[in-house]
């Protein structure tokens, strides 16, 4: 009799372990579909931000406090992990624009600008303006120290948006990490595609690239070549099959990074 009361109470245990961690999982997807529709009405086809809407709509507000109250680490996946780091990292700094509303550039907003500011570490990066498990942290500790030490994907620079036009398009749904490497991929067509920030002459085999790809060389390849190849992925067929052919014979210059505000103008 010991036995089988025993046994009914692990299997009730067992069975609310269970419930628990899918009402978790529910939850958290109803959390990333509440972002979904905020990017959705303020967002546009081509990643620009309605900044005007945006920093009056409470949607966000109450988003950014799921953000708080929730634990990555319990989530099993690391797509499902990485998904939410990456979604927090966004709505995060679309707060900061919309808390700092109206501004010409993310940079307004740094201790003694850029350069003295990144030096110093008195950026808005550095500041402690985020909460994740009701944690503080900054932006710079979700990016440099999370996402990509721990995750190791270079696809990520093509989903983290600093708010700035020469930033990737910020996406106009949240990321789940279900489709995540859909969208990951997704992005860096669309990010490679935009002429603004990256140009591929393959008359004269120079690559005209976005300074991510020089901040963050490391995370795209040892050297040149394996950069290109990485690269050559997201690119059409015939740019990226020219590349493949022969990697060294590539030049690549970098472009002047637009840090202007990525809003759009109604």
């Amino acid at each position: 009799m010991v036995y089988k009361r025993t046994r009914i109470k692990h299997c009730v245990c067992m069975m609310m372990f269970l419930f628990l961690s899918c009402a978790m999982r529910v939850c958290f997807a109803d959390e990333h579909n509440l972002f979904t529709g905020i990017l959705r009405d303020y967002v546009t086809d081509d990643g620009l931000v309605n900044y005007k809407g945006l920093y009056k709509d409470e949607r966000l507000n109450v988003y950014i406090e799921q953000l708080t109250r929730t634990d990555p680490r319990k989530f099993g996946s690391r797509n499902d992990q990485l998904a939410f780091w990456i979604n927090a990292y966004n709505a995060y700094t679309l707060k900061i624009i919309c808390d700092n509303y109206p501004l010409n550039s993310i940079n307004d907003l740094h201790a003694g600008g850029l350069i003295i500011g990144t030096v110093f570490k008195t950026t808005i990066w550095d500041k402690k303006l985020v909460a994740i498990n009701n944690e503080k942290t900054t932006l710079n500790t979700i990016e440099h120290k999370i996402i990509r030490p721990e995750f190791k994907d270079p696809r990520i620079h093509f989903a983290l948006v600093c708010a700035a036009k020469g930033c990737p398009p910020l996406r106009n749904e949240a990321y789940r990490g279900a489709k995540l490497d859909d969208q990951l991929n997704d992005q860096g067509k669309i990010f490679l595609a935009d002429v603004e920030n990256n140009f591929f002459d393959t008359r004269t085999n120079e690559a005209f690239l976005s300074s991510i790809f020089s901040w963050y060389a490391r995370d795209f390849g040892t050297d040149k070549e394996a950069r290109l190849k990485f690269i050559a992925q997201f690119l059409p067929e015939s740019v990226a099959n020219n590349i493949r052919d022969d990697p060294g014979r590539w030049r690549i210059r970098y472009k002047k990074y637009d840090w202007s505000l990525n809003e759009h103008n109604n």
